[in-house]
């Protein structure tokens, strides 16, 4: 019996090879970030589920929310469980995100200082078939612990998000996904996206995405408007006509002949 041609084997096996200069597919199911940008980057066009997702920033910001929060919103409206917040540094306002679709009966928050606490809180909530997702503030994490929590979320297909520091950026980590966020120098309205781990070709610059939602946009830029006019000085107004005051003289003559002050404006 004849042995298949070398071709056969190189197109079978090349349906499930990737190739390092293209986009990756997706292993897995993902849920879209809402940001067309964004998924057009990321392998299968959006968050991968039951794997962890890394974000990296040079200090805890509240762009963050705007980031994940059409993610978040998406994965409790399909699983109907809670938001675990672990560790988060502000406390999130609750009428904002219930603006854009993720009510305040959604999110459970989870605090404390201490890094083994945060772990231990955040491997539980993974562990729970209810959760619809974690985002986790874990700046001391190792990488040990680090693939703990991956595991954990690839056994019950739950959407992790895990911040740090920007100063592990060179250090391994068992991330899917690996994203550095700073707010565009050039534009404030602007998060600039620094895609350091995926399964497909380095970017050759930063993916952009709004900082804030249109709705929002548009409340700041009519504050600045009103906040504008107030600090303009008042105009002052405008001065009367002048008048001059004329004596009309009985020139006509005459005993109906008017001797008064007229003023001819």
């Amino acid at each position: 019996m004849g042995l298949p041609f070398l071709d056969s084997f190189s197109t079978a096996a090349g349906r499930g090879v990737w190739h390092a200069d293209e986009l990756g597919l997706a292993d897995a199911q993902v849920v879209a970030t809402g940001h067309a940008a964004l998924d057009a980057e990321l392998p299968g066009g959006g968050w991968p589920v039951g794997a962890m997702t890394e974000l990296l920033q040079a200090t805890p910001e509240a762009h963050v929310w705007r980031l994940l929060l059409p993610a978040l919103a998406q994965a409790v409206e399909t699983r109907g469980g809670p938001v675990v917040l672990v560790g988060a540094p502000y406390e999130p306002c609750g009428t904002a995100l219930a603006a854009q679709g993720l009510p305040v009966e959604a999110l459970m928050c989870v605090r404390s200082d201490a890094p083994a606490a945060r772990l231990w809180a955040c491997e539980q909530a993974l562990r729970c078939a209810e959760i619809a997702a974690v985002v986790a503030w874990l700046p001391q994490a190792r990488v040990g612990e680090l693939r703990r929590l991956q595991l954990a979320a690839a056994q019950h297909e739950v959407l992790l998000f895990v911040c740090r520091p920007e100063s592990v950026a060179l250090s391994a980590s068992p991330a899917r996904l690996r994203l550095r966020a700073e707010r565009c120098p050039d534009d404030p309205a602007q998060i600039a996206l620094h895609l350091l781990k995926r399964r497909g070709p380095p970017l050759a610059a930063p993916v952009r995405v709004p900082a804030r939602n249109a709705r929002m946009s548009a409340l700041l830029a009519a504050a600045r408007v009103r906040r504008q006019l107030r600090l303009q000085p008042p105009v002052a107004p405008a001065a009367a006509p002048s008048a001059t005051v004329v004596r009309i003289d009985a020139w006509k003559g005459g005993p109906d002949a008017l001797d008064r002050l007229a003023v001819v404006v």
